[in-house]
């Protein structure tokens, strides 16, 4: 009887032990569905387009092959368009960081003034959109621009620089990049000890012998990284090589990729991507490349910037201020204005006199054109979608990987961030692979509608906010969210009360940039748009394609004054939520 009672007390307890194994808190259950959901989500918008796209490029009738390869790599025109990356990748490159250092020189170590105003106006070269800076130096040098109005006033001969030639690619590239070096290097040459470079001037060496010996060095990782950055968005741009290299036959790989794909030859889309495999693993090096800078950079991520002058410079202060001024304002706002003049003009190749301007370019394409009104409503609603999706989802996932960080969480950061970390043109055409094919239950299927562009926008720009919000949760003490657990505030009310307020700025600051990125966005779209779904990118790329050039800077100036609208905006909202006192962990 003892033993039986024994066996019946363990039966017991197990049974106990498995009832109180199957009760989960219904928390526990909600949350590891959604991590399930999530990871399947990441897999399947993120991983398997990618995937798509590698098996294609070597997939043949008889099984894996690299036959694709081996013709791509036995044809001229691939190597010349290699050859054409190369040394407009290289030089855009070296412009930007020669530019990018110097002015970061500048702003972090002189007492120019205005320096607020200094730092927005290098970043309007950023802001703008590749295609309408292009523009903009296309109608400011071309023949019969403002320039060459000038030089003919003044009775000098000859014609000014031509913008279609592999000098005036480079050119545009590189002070559209200028300011990321810019941004990466300003705030490492401020962290670094002036007492190192007080030392090397006491100890007898120059202001330059200091700068190549300490200064220099220092700044050497910041300054790699900037670098790396403008050669990943070098070799994603498609933008300025396709208005600027295409008319004058001068092809690079993200062209050349869009070619073969629209195409529509024998075997086009194998070409496609192989190129893009090609265009992607030189994409993916390079990131790598940055990465190892950066995590050397943040060595000094402890230290505060020190904002003070170390150079005084006295009676050049104007000369040097007045140079940069001049500098800023010739690369960025003699061409807009330039292009904006041209928008008003009857007839290209007249002269800026009254008689000569109209407002009928702005009424064909508000008005008239129907197409034109369709792509602008399509891309505001485009970004205000992938806006708001961005914002919610970015902020969730980066809350989960700040609080409560996972080898999952990291590496479904590392997928999410992959259509970002790819060309765009590359991102594309995997994009289509995946959903070229009719879905069950959905007649047509997604790809050749808008419901494409929603996808691969928020795919892509997702990233953007993720890392923004990350940022901005790193800043708040979790001690705060603590001490409102304790006082008994749910998940809701530390959200509306605590975690809200200080987050705002940052959420918004990364929701600005989803935005502005998505409402200007091409590349993407060039191989994705449809008829009815074309946007503004699009529908510029298509008038200057077609010779309508006073109709693609008239649409493009409007996008500037919607750049500039939308930057007011916000520089408005962030001043109203530090009046309220909102938006830093230390209030």
């Amino acid at each position: 009887m003892e033993e039986v009672s024994k066996v019946q007390h363990g039966i017991a307890r197990s049974g106990r032990r498995r009832a109180g194994a199957v009760r989960l808190p219904l928390s526990v259950v909600i949350g590891k569905i959604a991590a399930l959901l999530g990871a399947v989500a990441v897999l399947l918008l993120f991983v398997w387009p990618i995937a798509r796209l590698v098996h294609l490029s070597v997939a043949g009738e008889a099984g894996l092959t690299l036959s694709i390869y081996n013709e791509l790599l036995n044809q001229p025109r691939f190597w010349s368009a290699l050859w054409n990356t190369f040394i407009i990748v290289t030089g855009s490159t070296l412009l930007s960081v020669v530019l990018g250092m110097t002015v970061a020189w500048l702003m972090a170590y002189t007492d120019l003034k205005y320096k607020k105003l200094l730092h927005l106006i290098i970043l309007l070269c950023f802001i703008l959109p590749s295609y309408v800076l292009t523009l903009s130096w296309s109608a400011f040098m071309g023949s019969q621009g403002m320039l060459a109005e000038l030089l003919k006033g003044l009775g000098i001969p000859g014609e000014p620089w031509s913008m279609y030639s592999y000098s005036g690619i480079i050119f545009v590239m590189g002070i559209h990049h200028f300011p990321l070096v810019y941004l990466f290097t300003v705030d490492v040459l401020r962290k670094i000890p002036r007492d190192l470079e007080w030392a090397s001037r006491a100890g007898g060496a120059g202001r330059l012998k200091t700068f190549r010996r300490i200064t220099f060095p220092l700044a050497m990782p910041g300054l790699a990284a900037g670098g790396l950055l403008v050669f990943l968005a070098s070799l994603d741009n498609f933008g300025i090589p396709a208005f600027l290299g295409t008319p004058a036959n001068i092809t690079v790989l993200s062209t050349l990729i869009y070619e073969e794909i629209i195409g529509f030859g024998p075997a086009a889309f194998a070409r496609g991507a192989s190129l893009s495999v090609i265009l992607g693993i030189v994409a993916v090096i390079g990131t790598m490349l940055q990465w190892l800078m950066l995590r050397k950079s943040k060595t000094s991520e402890t230290t505060m910037p020190d904002y003070s002058p170390r150079y005084l410079l006295g009676s050049r202060r104007k000369w040097v201020g007045g140079g940069l001024w001049a500098l800023l304002l010739f690369i960025t706002a003699v061409p807009l204005l330039a292009m904006i003049s041209l928008s008003f003009k009857r007839a290209y190749g007249l002269g800026l006199i009254p008689s000569n301007l109209t407002l009928d370019n702005y009424r064909y394409i508000l008005f008239e054109n129907a197409k034109v009104w369709q792509s602008i409503q399509n891309s505001v609603l485009l970004s205000v979608v992938t806006l708001i999706i961005c914002m919610v989802v970015g902020s969730i996932f980066a809350y989960i990987r700040v609080r409560k960080p996972s080898a999952l969480s990291k590496a479904a950061e590392l997928a999410i961030a992959l259509p970002y970390t790819l060309p765009g043109i590359v991102f594309a055409l995997s994009m289509i692979l995946v959903w070229m094919q009719p879905l069950p239950g959905v007649n047509g299927g997604i790809y050749g509608t808008i419901y494409i562009l929603y996808i691969a926008y928020i795919c892509r720009f997702l990233i953007l906010q993720i890392r923004a919000s990350m940022t901005a949760f790193m800043q708040i003490d979790p001690s705060m969210e603590e001490a409102a657990r304790i006082a008994g505030a749910g998940m809701w009310r530390k959200w509306k009360t605590i975690l809200l307020p200080m987050l705002l700025p940052g959420i918004v600051s990364g929701g600005l940039l989803v935005f502005l990125t998505a409402l200007t966005e091409l590349t993407v779209s060039a191989l994705l748009y449809s008829s009815g779904s074309q946007t503004i990118g699009v529908t510029i790329f298509s008038f200057e394609q077609a010779g309508n050039t006073l109709y693609s800077t008239a649409l493009s100036s409007l996008i500037v004054l919607l750049i500039a609208v939308g930057g007011t905006s916000v520089l408005l909202l962030q001043k109203w939520l530090s009046r309220k006192g909102l938006g830093g962990a230390n209030k």
